[in-house]
This record gives C-alpha cells, sequence and structure tokens, in this order.
C-alpha cells in the first residue's frame, strides 16, 4: 500500500493507493472519519477486497489531510470536486466510487458533475437529507458552537452518555466509544468549521438523482437517525438503477464486504 499527499484546489488530500490492475474503486469516509478510524472499527472492509483497487483518502480537515478554517471548504459539492481532483492525479479516466455518510455525497454529486467519470456507486448508511436535514443541520451548528468554545475532545465527552446503535449489537459500546475518540482528534481549530460545513449541505434532490443512471449499490442499517433508512429507501426509487439492502443487525452487516466485492467485480 503506497500513500501519499495529493495536491487539490485548497490543499492536499492523504491517500493509500494499492494499484494493480483490479477495478479502480474509489472510496470516501463520513464526517469525523479517517482511514485510520475505518480500519479501527472494522465495519467498511473494503481494502482489500480480491479483484479490486480500493483507492482510500482523508477528506479535507480529516484525519492526515490538512484544510482550510473556512466551512464553505467542507461543504458537500467542494468535497466532490476533490474526488474528481484524485481521480485526475491517479491517471483514472472511469471508476467506481462510493462512500459512507458525508462519503455517499461526495460521490453522488461526483457523478452528477462528471458522470463520464464514474462507472458506477457504493453508497453506504446515507445521511439524513431532504426533510430529515434541517434537524440535523440544526444540530451540527449547535455542536459546532460549542467545539468552538470547549474544543472537539471536551465535546466528545460532554456527548459520550449517548446511547450505542442497537444494530450494532455487542460491538455497539465499542463502536460508540470510538465514534468520540475520532471526535476527540479532530483538529480543534477545523472542526467547527467541518461541522457548519455539514450544515450547510444536503443530498441533491430526487428528481436531480433520477439522472444518475449508472448501478448503485446501497447499504442502510436500521435505527440511526444520523443515517435513517428513509434516505436509502429514497435513494433506491430516485435512482434508476439502485439495489438497496438495510442491515437490521451486526451478522447483515458483516456481510456487506462480499456484498460489494461481488457488485464490483459483476
Amino acid at each position: 500500500m503506497t500513500e501519499r499527499l495529493v495536491p487539490v484546489l485548497g490543499g492536499a488530500l492523504a491517500v493509500d493507493d494499492p494499484g494493480g490492475a483490479g477495478r479502480p474503486f474509489l472510496w470516501a469516509h463520513g464526517l469525523t472519519s479517517s482511514r485510520a478510524a475505518e480500519d479501527d472499527a472494522g465495519l467498511f472492509a473494503f481494502a482489500d477486497l480480491p479483484g479490486v483497487r480500493t483507492v482510500r483518502y482523508d477528506a479535507r480537515g480529516h484525519g492526515a489531510s490538512p484544510g482550510p478554517p473556512d466551512e464553505a471548504a467542507y461543504r458537500w459539492p467542494v468535497l466532490a470536486t476533490d474526488l474528481l481532483a484524485l481521480l485526475d492525479a491517479l491517471d483514472l479516466d472511469r471508476a467506481a466510487v462510493g462512500g459512507a455518510s458525508m462519503g455517499c455525497a461526495s460521490a453522488l454529486l461526483a457523478t452528477l458533475a462528471a458522470p463520464e467519470r464514474v462507472d458506477r456507486l457504493v453508497l453506504v448508511i446515507p445521511p439524513t437529507a431532504w426533510e430529515t436535514r434541517a434537524a440535523q443541520a440544526e444540530w451540527y451548528r449547535a455542536d459546532a458552537d460549542l467545539a468552538a468554545e470547549v474544543g472537539p475532545r471536551r465535546l466528545a465527552e460532554m456527548m459520550a452518555d449517548r446511547p450505542p446503535l442497537a444494530v450494532h449489537g455487542a460491538e455497539g459500546e465499542r463502536l460508540r466509544l470510538a465514534a468520540a475518540a475520532r471526535m476527540a482528534a479532530m483538529d480543534g481549530a477545523l472542526f467547527p468549521h467541518v461541522l457548519r460545513g455539514a450544515a450547510g449541505s444536503d443530498l441533491p434532490d430526487p428528481v436531480t438523482l433520477a439522472a444518475i443512471d449508472q448501478p448503485a449499490l446501497v447499504l442502510a442499517w436500521a435505527g440511526d437517525p444520523g443515517h435513517p433508512a428513509s434516505t436509502a429507501e429514497r435513494l433506491g426509487e430516485a435512482l434508476p438503477a439502485a439495489e438497496v439492502h438495510v442491515a437490521e443487525d451486526l451478522t447483515a452487516i458483516r456481510t456487506w464486504p462480499d456484498r460489494v466485492r461481488d457488485f464490483l467485480v459483476a
């Protein structure tokens, strides 16, 4: 695995690229996450899929990628331009793209901006969108204000009593603590801007999404208000070539790497 910093407009992104001849698959993580955080969580084990060249990167302001103290730099259309810039930097004319939560938005918006660059989509735990987005945006803005006052570590401590997701079963407490640790590790100077950028973003409306005719695999889990199954179901209705799976328990989530691999190499 080769890690490098790839220049994009306004900064650079830390990228893992295994190279090789497998199907190119560019993967984008979710808000407050990173390549390392996903490895620690172990839920999205898409890095070593047989027959797939999975390229992962840290979004701007996350993990090992720097970012500016400007909320506009973290809005989803900007993150989509980063994804397309990575395709250019990696000399990939066309690739599968996908991501979790915020990464779903990057993948969808990049596909709308340059459909000729994307051959299929993997959309995992799509975020709140449309009717459910306003409440989530209000929560992000409140957290941004608090983070600016006390810092991400203290904010993470204050949020530590939030219950784990039932769908994560025996792994729920570990994953809850890992999420708090991710927040605590965020750059205190950037974190409020990252949150406000997310608050000012939404998925494209379903009518616009209907223009995406690439095959899409949509994977969601139940009982998560930040990633409601309703978003996944609406995506399944809006995207002409989508298949949707909603996991009801950890056993079902553990099947996702095989589902992704089968979808990508079909």
